[in-house]
């Protein structure tokens, strides 16, 4: 195995999610499907070297993600200027934790949520 190829999340209201993502987290669209046999959604996005899969179904059943739930713990982005992202997603409406720093690595980062609650990081990647 050499790197992630894609994550994948299904969305409770894929139209916010994929305005989320496009539009809030400027992440391009490299295709999106109407999958009729699934009557489900799928729009692919570029983020860099891995890309992120929205689906949609009808009625997904909700996943819980906090208090520190089993499975995906949240998926982290990496930035190189951790304080204009904050202050973009701020003014978009989007609030995130205070900032902290890694004991173990000196970097600084922040959490955010997704419109379904889905535990999102932005990371500050070394100069």
């Amino acid at each position: 195995m050499r790197t992630i190829h894609h994550i994948a999340l299904i969305c409770s209201d894929y139209d916010r999610s994929k305005a989320f993502y496009t539009q809030t987290l400027c992440f391009p669209v490299i295709r999106e499907v109407w999958r009729a046999e699934r009557q489900s959604w799928k729009c692919d996005l570029d983020a860099g070297n891995a890309q992120i899969e929205l689906f949609s179904f009808p009625d997904p059943p909700p996943r819980p993600s906090r208090p520190e739930a089993c499975g995906l713990r949240h998926l982290a982005f990496t930035v190189t200027d951790l304080d204009a992202e904050v202050a973009r997603l701020a003014a978009a409406g989007v609030p995130c934790e205070p900032i902290r720093i890694d004991p173990y690595t000196d970097q600084r980062f922040t959490f955010f949520a997704d419109p379904d609650g889905l535990p999102l990081e932005l990371y500050e990647a070394a100069e």
